[in-house]
């Protein structure tokens, strides 16, 4: 019992020791930045703003393709144990993907505007830059995407995105690998009037008085999953470059 209380301890300092020296190593990499200008964000928050600093973001890119790697695995997993077979699926089996970072990844635009999220975000050059249709796939979606349509789930697209970019929209998901969706849901005026949380929970009651089984939601931003009704199971994308409340 002993041996094994001091086994346990030991392990849960290297864990720590191994936490605590890659924090430090983060600190030193913001502390040794030289010629460093300091910004404020919308909140404040002082940010830095340095070359250096893009290729410590080079090297979080990798890690979060790791990390939506992860995701995807999970969600193909629960696919497997849990949810309807083609065959036994009602087509009132649906699954809710949201958009930005979740199936077309922004993180060009952050890259080339505002150092990666360290500067507020100018709204009207973002729509100006989601108009264009350009944004790449997030990786492994377009795979989650198919695999879970050909197993005869009705696809919902909702997205915090303006009514006035559905063509746009459209014409990015087909041109990045998507398509067979059964609905894809924007913000009109009357939308733009709620939350985002209150907007994509409305979508859920909405889908649900229609008879709609929501086995799972995927989005990058907890407002995706917030409110209810709750869905059977969430899957969240790691995105640590902006929030939306």
């Amino acid at each position: 019992m002993a041996r094994s209380l001091v086994l346990s301890l030991t392990l849960a300092f290297l864990f720590i020791g191994m936490v605590s020296a890659r924090d430090w190593n983060i600190l030193n990499q913001f502390k040794g930045l030289k010629s460093t200008k300091t910004t404020t964000s919308q909140k404040g928050v002082a940010t830095l703003k340095d070359p250096n600093l893009t290729g410590y973001c080079e090297s979080w890119r990798i890690n979060y393709e790791d990390d939506v790697e992860r995701a995807v695995d999970e969600a193909i997993l629960y696919l497997g144990k849990t949810c309807c077979e083609k065959k036994k699926c009602d087509g009132m089996d649906a699954w809710i993907f949201d958009i930005d970072d979740t199936l077309l990844s922004t993180i060009p635009y952050h890259k080339s505007n505002g150092c990666f999220g360290g500067e507020q975000l100018n709204t009207t050059k973002f729509e100006e830059w989601q108009s264009w249709g350009k944004a790449p796939a997030v990786p492994n979606m377009v795979k989650l995407f198919h695999e879970i349509r050909e197993r005869g789930f009705k696809i919902f697209l909702v997205s915090s995105r303006k009514e006035y970019l559905r063509s746009a929209t459209v014409e990015n998901l087909i041109e990045a690998g998507y398509h067979g969706w059964s609905n894809l849901l924007l913000r009109g005026e009357e939308e733009e009037k709620k939350s985002v949380t209150q907007y994509k929970a409305d979508v859920r009651t909405w889908l649900t008085s229609l008879g709609y089984k929501v086995w799972g939601v995927m989005g990058a931003q907890w407002n995706s999953f917030a409110g209810c009704p709750v869905p059977k199971r969430t899957f969240k994308l790691p995105n640590s470059i902006y929030y939306i409340a």
